[in-house]
């Protein structure tokens, strides 16, 4: 079985810039990502994800959104507002290493993830960051980033819900975020070069329109260590991400 876990770290791991925290992914033996977790203040359960983001008092075209602190950050940033649009279009372009990755945005699916994600590129809390993790199983084929620390371990200083439904699928193109269990989002998300096999339970909240050959290059590179988990074999790092929308 495949999961894709991310577990805070109470040790490390921008207005669009609040607080701190953290969040770990790490692949096991059975291909689950997860680390050793600390303790750290997770978000509400998902049961109440709807309803934080149907808050009655959200303005029209918005929703608001809870995000917890929780842990020590390994970037210090601010925490995002907390009411986001959910309407608007809104791209992203990730400057990796070997080429640029072009992202659109789904705030109507996932408002509270994008606006996260958002507030974190425009407070720079991505720049001259590592992609710490490739993955190139038959049925999860990733590269992993978000982390500033480079551990695995790093995160925001707050989580934030859930934005998942059960159709959600995961095709070469998708953007998701990894997570340690229910309603642990941070900022660590990771990119789909390959279609991948997994449950519905990583908040899709994107999609490349551009660079899906330069994940693919990166990928048929290997991992450092020659395995099916790890870093990757040449350092991909995010000189920036711009965002627009």
């Amino acid at each position: 079985m495949i999961r894709l876990t991310n577990c805070l770290d109470s040790s490390p791991t921008g207005n669009r810039g609040r607080r701190r925290g953290g969040a770990a992914i790490a692949l096991a033996a059975v291909l689950v990502l997860s680390t050793g977790c600390a303790t750290s203040t997770p978000a509400a359960s998902s049961a109440t994800a709807g309803s934080r983001s149907a808050a009655a008092s959200a303005a029209p075209g918005t929703v608001n959104c809870s995000y917890e602190p929780g842990g020590s950050a390994a970037r210090d940033v601010e925490l995002p507002p907390e009411n986001e649009p959910s309407v608007g279009p809104a791209t992203a372009a990730i400057n990796l290493t070997g080429g640029t990755i072009d992202i659109e945005l789904d705030r109507a699916t996932a408002p509270c993830t994008v606006g996260s994600f958002v507030h974190l590129a425009e407070a720079g809390y991505y720049d001259d960051t590592p992609c710490h993790r490739l993955t190139k199983a038959a049925s999860l084929s990733v590269l992993q980033c978000g982390d500033p620390s480079g551990t695995g371990g790093g995160g925001p200083g707050y989580t934030y819900a859930d934005e998942t439904n059960p159709e959600m699928v995961y095709p070469a193109g998708t953007v998701a975020m990894a997570n340690a269990g229910p309603d642990t989002n941070g900022s660590q998300f990771f990119l789909v070069y390959e279609d991948s096999t997994l449950p519905p339970d990583y908040t899709v909240f994107g999609q490349l329109t551009g660079g899906l050959d330069v994940l693919r290059e990166i990928a048929a590179k290997g991992t450092s260590g020659g395995g099916r988990d790890g870093a990757p074999a040449e350092p991909v790092t995010i000189s920036g991400i711009t965002v627009a929308g």
